[in-house]
């Protein structure tokens, strides 16, 4: 599972748009962080986005349908479903994947699983890249501590998991399934149960990767976290890889971490992604939800081209490269390996011509 390129960037097969940006030129996001529910039925006790306060709220589908119509011809290449609520909570989840589908773009979802029933596979398999189920422990006494929910939805999730992967089989698709597991104190000692388990019911990899804390969370439990002597129990966990299934450690990320450096000042990587979250709102970074700086628009007051070429988010954007000092933002932020791989380019060193 190397070729997933998890802890790296894929920019790199993106070149005629990173061109663009380097001419200065007006460019459309590539990918898309939707959150179609702001409600989450877990209560997770590393949530970044807890202070968004798991408000009972829900895309309009129908609007954001036609706003995936426009997000394909406009050069949006895709989405994935997750944010500050569970997706799969959105009663037209199904029906959105297969409209973002018909639109061009492709389709991934974090989720914790709870919900991805029979039902729901069947709708939305078909039509999706892959499925990452954050699930952060291996019995279910832990997870449901981690999780903050009954013990019991540990082993629905895994149910769950395994009806995919034999749905996926019986049908020849080709929907990659991959556990996400965020390495704490609590769960060190069952990364390996964990890691035996999605092997065995044929899901294609675990990610095992460290906690970011985010500035406005509202959660302490893990801020100070370390990773330090993370290695040895990470490559217990690698063992475990098949020709079929993959343990993969994010050791250069917890490194990051453990660190707590960048090589970049600033954030570079605001045009190449956004975020909509659960009432329709546009933001420049999800490390800045509620910070109306941060904010572009609204999909249910303007169409995406009006939002993305508008007045407000180039001002944010001339600000932004301005003023703000990106070595005090979040660490290991969904745009870090971009921001390396662009501040290299706008800083290249000497003798890049002898290749």
């Amino acid at each position: 599972m190397n070729q997933l390129k998890i802890d790296g960037h894929k920019l790199t097969y993106h070149i005629p748009r990173v061109n663009s940006w380097l001419n200065g030129d007006l460019i459309y996001p590539i990918y898309m962080e939707i959150s179609p529910s702001g409600m989450c039925n877990h209560r997770c006790r590393f949530c970044a986005l807890d202070f968004m306060g798991y408000k009972k709220s829900f895309l309009d589908a129908d609007i954001l349908a036609e706003r995936f119509q426009e997000m394909g011809k406009l050069g949006v290449k895709s989405i994935m479903f997750g944010g500050e609520g569970e997706p799969l909570l959105h009663k037209r989840i199904g029906w959105l994947t297969q409209q973002a589908s018909l639109a061009n773009l492709d389709v991934a979802f974090t989720t914790n699983g709870v919900f991805l029933d029979k039902k729901k596979v069947h709708e939305i398999l078909p039509h999706t890249e892959w499925i990452k189920v954050s699930c952060n422990a291996g019995t279910p006494g832990t997870y449901g501590t981690i999780h903050g929910t009954k013990a019991a939805d540990f082993k629905k999730v895994i149910a769950n998991l395994s009806y995919a992967a034999k749905y996926r089989e019986k049908n020849n698709l080709s929907c990659v399934l991959g556990l996400q597991l965020l390495l704490l104190p609590e769960n060190r000692q069952e990364v390996t149960t964990l890691a035996s388990i999605a092997r065995d019911i044929g899901i294609d990899y675990l990610v095992i990767k460290p906690y970011s804390h985010h500035p406005s969370s509202t959660t302490e439990y893990y801020r100070d976290i370390s990773y330090e002597d993370s290695a040895e129990e990470c490559a217990e966990a690698e063992l475990l890889s098949t020709t079929n299934f993959s343990v993969i450690a994010r050791l250069n990320t917890m490194k990051s971490w453990d660190t707590k450096s960048k090589t970049y000042t600033q954030c570079l990587g605001l045009p190449f992604w956004s975020y909509i979250d659960s009432a329709g709102n546009v933001w420049g970074c999800s490390a800045h939800l509620e910070d109306k700086k941060f904010l572009y628009g609204n999909i249910f007051q303007q169409n995406f081209q009006e939002i993305w070429e508008g007045e407000k988010r180039l001002d944010l954007l001339a600000w932004f490269d301005r003023e703000f000092d990106a070595s005090t933002c979040r660490l290991n932020c969904r745009m870090d390996k971009i921001n390396h791989y662009l501040w290299e380019l706008r800083h290249p060193p000497q003798h890049v011509n002898f290749i």
